[in-house]
């Protein structure tokens, strides 16, 4: 989450010469191709289905950096990142579990603190884009579900963050073409590799030895990281009420990750863990296959 806000509130300087549009597409371009190179997928690996849920979930990643950029032009960090969270808050609250009105009144607060809509002070060509990149990564997060489920390791991102690269430079080609210098390209490449590079491989390695629920309550913070980061790196103090509306969206997170989790499931035809004749877990095993509730970007 540090790598994310970080690389975020690092690209913002950018956007004088490169525009939200020209360094979101050139992150997505390098991390396209950092993954490719490190990973090296096999067509072997994919069926037909396997490919088409990757090229979705490309697009879908290119759309909630894109939208987020954009977002972050005119916003600040820690709000624009509250109201992108709202995404995977949402695809949390139609998921399994219990109390779910408590935690959307909850994050129905921290919205309305985080918009002020009684002075008018929260742009609302910003807060538009901040929602369509919420939209996106809650379309990611489902479809994360799917890839992950048949294509094991990073295989699948490795194919996905390459597509994402294509859209991604072709919206931003007319920004690029026209500002871009080499020092700025290598610059680029670092931001790349800080994020979205970084996170998905400390995301992987995390949901390794991490359950679903704890993985998601720590994720939740991302809010309150973006409005630290926002300040201490750009400067940007929150007001008292986008502060506390932060809070509120964090406590909703965590509460809704606690209220429910995605049970793990066995392969087709095996025998359930723990079934007589069936195979039993280790005493340490813990279920790590992410779920609606604990998104991963």
């Amino acid at each position: 989450m540090s790598t994310v806000q970080l690389g975020s509130a690092l690209t913002v300087p950018l956007f004088d010469r490169l525009t939200a549009l020209g360094t979101a597409g050139l992150r997505l371009g390098w991390a396209g191709v950092l993954l490719l190179v490190l990973v090296r997928p096999r067509r072997r690996d994919f069926t037909r289905r396997d490919l088409s849920a990757c090229t979705l979930l490309g697009a879908a990643t290119a759309g909630m950096m894109l939208f987020f950029m954009l977002a972050l032009a005119r916003l600040p960090l820690g709000t624009a990142s509250a109201l992108e969270f709202l995404g995977p808050l949402a695809v949390s609250l139609f998921g399994p579990g219990r109390g779910r009105k408590v935690w959307t009144a909850a994050a129905a607060a921290g919205v309305v603190l985080l918009t002020g809509p009684w002075h008018g002070g929260l742009d609302p060509l910003g807060a538009g884009y901040a929602l369509a990149a919420a939209a996106c990564w809650a379309a990611y997060i489902l479809l994360t579900q799917r890839v992950g489920d048949s294509v094991t390791g990073l295989k699948g991102l490795a194919v996905s963050m390459p597509v994402a690269g294509v859209l991604g430079m072709a919206v931003a080609a007319p920004a690029v073409s026209a500002h871009v210098t080499w020092p700025t390209l290598w610059i680029m490449l670092a931001l790349a590799a800080l994020s979205p590079v970084l996170p998905f491989a400390l995301e992987f390695l995390a949901l390794r030895r991490l359950t679903t629920s704890a993985f998601g309550t720590l994720l939740s913070l991302e809010p309150a990281i973006a409005m630290l980061i926002g300040l201490v790196v750009l400067g940007q103090r929150p007001g008292l009420a986008p502060a506390v509306g932060i809070v509120f969206v964090v406590v909703a997170g965590i509460g809704v990750t606690r209220a429910g989790a995605r049970p793990a499931t066995a392969p087709e035809g095996a025998p359930a863990l723990g079934d007589a004749g069936g195979p039993h877990p280790p005493d340490d095993a813990r279920d790590v296959r992410p779920s609606t509730a604990c998104p991963t970007r």
